[in-house]
């Protein structure tokens, strides 16, 4: 697969990368080389990535809990904690191998350290492969609030390798398959008619998507790196989606969603708030919303449960001068940013969803 150019660094993919990853340490050799795993990936990936890797480096690898109520700052100072001692210095480099929460939470914490020591990005969930990365994001968690602590910043390279898809669960390709969607339904409709065409969920049917769905994220966020414009379409699905995440994720006698899970949810909802302000295609929401719910079933949101997802929504890190702003469609690959929605057109949009 062709590389992409993504601000100043690349993203490389299959055996290519290792070449790239390779021939940066002989170039730049770290003083010490740390790798930042989770306990599934220091048992399912590491042991692909050592076997690829070549350099003289001391490498020292550190583990953090799985799972995204990990993703706050009380990880990222065990992470600078271990660094300190492990002794690394602004000439080392951190390798981040893992899903959304390992690469998100890496890049901050490289980015932090000692005011910033290079790092690498091995994302190896399909979310994190389609989504992480490119863009630049790095970040965590305040309680439940996605993605309110972070900043900016660049790795050295992104290593896309579709092996890791195969030591995941197919809850998790499903999960990344909700970025996927989005990219069909806001940008490039071909996708979305593939998707509808599988025969299975299967690695080999997501890999031909991969590529594609990291060229469309890089097109748009190379156009518009800080989300003045259309960036703004890669939060389709994602407002109302973020909110019932973070419900769930908050709700002791819930069951916590994936993060596509609740993106499904957030773009069958928002396709519905597309046809009552913009006059999206009726016959398409309806396409939306049988296609994803074949696709990744009904979660049960009690009427009891609206009030909550909507006032975490007053959250979202979009929101300006605390007025929500909904992406929503005219139509497939059409757009429109900025668009308020009142209270009771949210809550009938859950309704329409759980019926």
């Amino acid at each position: 697969m062709t590389p992409i150019l993504s601000n100043n660094y690349f993203v490389n993919f299959q055996e290519d990368a290792y070449l790239k990853l390779n021939s940066y340490l002989a170039e730049n050799p770290p003083s010490k080389l740390f790798i930042l795993v989770d306990e599934n990936t220091n048992e399912n990936c590491l042991p692909i990535l050592l076997d690829e890797l070549k350099t003289n480096s001391e490498i020292e690898i550190i583990e953090i809990e799985a799972g995204e109520e990990n993703k706050n700052l009380d990880t990222c100072t065990g992470v600078w904690h271990a660094l300190t001692e492990l002794g690394a210095d602004r000439k080392s480099l951190l390798i981040n191998l893992g899903g959304g929460v390992i690469t998100d939470l890496g890049g901050f914490v490289a980015s932090c350290f000692k005011r910033g020591i290079s790092f690498i990005n091995i994302p190896t969930t399909l979310l994190s492969m389609v989504d992480a990365s490119v863009g630049g994001k790095t970040g965590v968690d305040l309680g439940v609030l996605k993605n309110q602590i972070g900043l900016f910043s660049d790795p050295q390279m992104v290593l896309i390798d579709t092996r890791f898809l195969n030591t995941v669960i197919e809850r998790e390709i499903r999960s990344g398959l909700a970025e996927i969607i989005k990219y069909g339904l806001t940008y490039d409709v071909k996708i979305w008619d593939k998707i509808n065409n599988f025969s299975e969920l299967s690695v080999e049917n997501i890999s031909s998507l991969i590529h594609r769905s990291i060229e469309i994220k890089n097109e748009v966020v190379t156009e518009d790196p800080k989300e003045h414009g259309i960036r703004k379409i890669l939060n389709y699905g994602h407002t109302l989606g973020h909110a019932i995440e973070s419900y769930f994720l908050d709700s002791e006698n819930k069951e916590n969603l994936t993060h596509g899970e609740a993106i499904a949810i957030g773009m069958i909802t928002e396709a519905y708030l597309s046809e009552k302000l913009l006059n999206f295609p009726t016959k398409t929401l309806e396409d939306i919303k049988k296609s994803i719910i074949a696709k990744y079933g009904k979660v049960i949101i009690e009427t009891s449960d609206y009030d909550g997802i909507i006032e975490l929504l007053i959250h979202d890190k979009k929101n300006v001068s605390g007025q929500v702003n909904f992406v929503l469609l005219t139509d497939l690959e059409k757009y429109k940013f900025n668009c308020k929605v009142e209270k009771s057109l949210l809550i009938e949009a859950l309704n329409y969803y759980n019926s």
